[in-house]
């Protein structure tokens, strides 16, 4: 069988540009091979002549053949032969032109942006060399061996010599038997161990892309820094400097973390360096954290009105008096109290003005939580807060008690309200302001809580909490597109619940949102039994009921 090899040799690509490149290259010669492969001939819709004359054959050369759309002609023919050396060359270098990156680099005074500069291509088909220019570079059939110093070049023919050359050298060429050997190293360390890391795929997939000879590195550090939150410790550790941290058998974080390095240590300097950075960075991390949580939050409150929130919807603190009053009337449904949900909207934003939130934006709302906890605010003021921007995806943890769902859907309605009012609404290939999971999340807290809310009368409501403040609205159509896109998202909600579609149109056409949990129910029950004998039943009844109505109304 014919090979196809092709390297291109370049400094360090981030790992998630290495993956839209290699799924681009993929994609682009799968289309090319395809495009340029010989297809043999059948064509059902002629006459026997015309297919003759069609295709410049006798009879005689004429065979019936069955397939299962019945009994047709074929006729055989020889394939043409394809030159795919000559084609690859011409061919390569339009497909390396045509790569979209997200971000791309230009240096020297060459014209050519890449994701990190390109330093050679190697390109091989059935062991023999292929010739192209692209851009500056020139094709050859030798790479560098030393990628640290790029001086010792060596010639290969095919892959299997190039693979095993590296391999000698433990180098791992295959993204595949990196990530088996990876996860094999983590295997043995944390049964010895007697811990555990979190699954991250992505985590794992980017020290994969990062490394060629990966080796498992255990690390510690000091065990005062295990007073600080845990969110800020496996933020500093995954997210700032790739690390896996580890947990014991009860969940709590320990002082031991994991480091995938692209080298083996026998002096244990990698190690060193790697504890340092994280030492360096936990100590800032403890700063902010006893600066931040010493400030009042209710103190705090009116800085907000030196943050803006979005143009037309005025600035933070605006936004949290809307959502004390919208947080009100939610608390009305869920019979809580009022004044905890107004104090638990007022202070919601404040840990925005922290220095921990601004070096970590992901720990909004789960820092307010720690500072109003630490600050001696009720149980559930503090969860509230905390759990505000939640869920954060599809799937993931929704908020549960009652204070937190009241100040989730007002930070979720008056968002809504907000972006859709200012025209500011997502398109069919464009959500820049995330409102499709903000819509989702209300869905989801509505109906795995197993409670309803009068949903338009409180986009009502937020609209004219956004007038009292002196916002105008262009958009005068917002109430009806904001519960057409809230709908949107109940129908999504009930696909993924995997319920038929005849079943959701069914339901949604009978009730509105206000109704979302009944809607929800009627159709997960009736999508259980549809396929039954009772269901079967059930509709044959039905449908004679309805024609014998039918026949008495004629």
């Amino acid at each position: 069988m014919s090979e196809f090899f092709l390297e291109l040799f370049s400094e360090e690509i981030p790992s998630n540009l290495q993956k839209n490149l290699r799924e681009n290259l993929l994609k682009s010669f799968n289309e090319f091979f395809l495009e340029k492969s010989i297809k043999f001939k059948k064509n059902s819709s002629y006459s026997t002549q015309g297919f003759v004359r069609s295709n410049g054959v006798s009879k005689k050369e004429l065979f019936i053949k069955k397939t299962d759309k019945g009994e047709f002609y074929f006729y055989k023919t020889r394939s043409k032969k394809l030159d795919t050396h000559a084609l690859l060359e011409e061919a390569i270098p339009q497909i390396l032109n045509k790569i979209q990156w997200k971000k791309s680099m230009k240096w020297s005074n060459y014209e050519l942006f890449w994701g990190r500069p390109l330093k050679s291509i190697l390109s091989i088909f059935n062991k023999k060399k292929l010739n192209f220019k692209f851009h500056h570079f020139i094709s050859s059939n030798s790479t560098f061996v030393d990628k640290e110093f790029e001086e010792k070049k060596k010639l290969f023919s095919d892959f299997k010599s190039y693979k095993n050359f590296f391999k000698k050298m433990d180098i791992l060429i295959d993204h595949t038997e990196r990530k088996d050997l990876i996860e094999k190293k983590f295997d043995i360390i944390l049964k010895k161990r007697n811990i555990n890391i979190d699954s991250n795929p992505k985590l794992l997939q980017e020290v994969v892309d990062l490394t060629d000879q990966p080796n498992v590195i255990v690390c510690e550090f000091d065990k005062k820094f295990l007073n600080i939150p845990k969110e800020i410790l496996i933020l500093t550790m995954q997210y700032h400097q790739k690390y896996f941290p580890t947990f014991d058998k009860k969940g709590n974080i320990t002082n031991q973390f994991l480091v995938v390095a692209n080298n083996k240590d026998k002096k244990g300097l990698i190690k060193l360096g790697n504890e340092r950075v994280v030492e360096a960075r936990l100590s800032d991390a403890e700063f902010f954290w006893q600066k931040d949580k010493a400030q009042n939050m209710v103190k705090k409150i009116s800085d907000l009105k030196l943050m803006n929130y979005f143009k037309g919807l005025g600035n933070y603190f605006d936004k949290a008096q809307r959502m004390r009053k919208l947080g009100a009337i939610i608390s009305d449904e869920l019979l809580i109290s009022k004044e905890k949900v107004e104090l638990s909207a007022s202070i919601s934003k404040v840990d925005l003005l922290s220095e921990l939130v601004g070096e970590f934006p992901e720990l909004q709302g789960i820092m307010g939580g720690y500072f109003a906890n630490v600050q001696g605010f009720d149980k559930e003021i503090s969860l509230a807060v905390s759990e505000q921007y939640l869920p954060v995806g599809s799937g993931t943890k929704i908020p549960k008690k009652p204070y937190s769902i009241a100040l989730s859907l007002a930070d979720k309605i008056d968002t809504l309200v907000g972006f859709f009012g200012v025209n500011q609404k997502p398109t069919s290939s464009k959500d820049p302001f995330a409102l499709r999971r903000l819509a989702l999340g209300i869905v989801r807290i509505i109906i795995e809580n197993k409670k309803d809310f009068k949903i338009r009368d409180l986009i009502n409501y937020s609209s004219s909490l956004y007038q009292d403040q002196g916002f105008e609205f262009e958009n005068k159509s917002l109430q009806k597109e904001l519960l057409d896109f809230l709908l949107e998202r109940l129908k999504y909600y009930m696909k993924e619940e995997n319920i038929r579609n005849d079943i959701i149109q069914a339901s949604i056409s009978s009730s509105n949102l206000d109704q979302s949990v009944i809607i929800f129910n009627k159709a997960k029950n009736l999508n259980k039994i549809i396929n039954k004998q009772n269901g079967i039943d059930i509709i044959t009844s039905y449908k004679r009921a309805s024609n014998i109505i039918s026949n008495l109304k004629k």
